[in-house]
């Protein structure tokens, strides 16, 4: 195990994030916390935050299934506050996009109205 990876795997173990992982999958999901739901502006920081890895990443909300570094994409779902969105990602660095997605939403996707 590398020196990023054990690092990644202590981050999640020492948080209460449920993240499964199978062969070539890792799958997480958050709540969406802020109270306008997933608008514009909390849709361009997931995109945002997406792009930075090169793992494949999708959100999956109801059902739709939608690339998570789609500003559209996301925008379709029309995830309102309360809205469960699930997570799955496929690449190399697949296990941290997830931890970082979820961080993000935890963090109410750093908006402050």
């Amino acid at each position: 195990m590398s020196v990023k990876q054990q690092f990644i795997s202590k981050r999640l173990n020492s948080t209460s994030t449920k993240i499964k992982r199978k062969v070539g999958c890792v799958k997480g999901s958050f709540i969406v916390i802020n109270d306008k739901g997933l608008h514009t502006r909390p849709s361009t920081e997931l995109v945002k935050c997406a792009t930075s890895f090169r793992s494949q990443i999708n959100l999956i909300y109801q059902d739709f299934t939608v690339n998570a570094k789609s500003l559209l994409g996301i925008l379709t779902l029309a995830a309102t506050r309360g809205s469960r969105i699930d997570i799955e990602a496929v690449g190399e660095d697949a296990e941290e996009a997830v931890y970082e997605l979820i961080d993000l939403a935890r963090n109410k996707f750093y908006i402050h109205y």
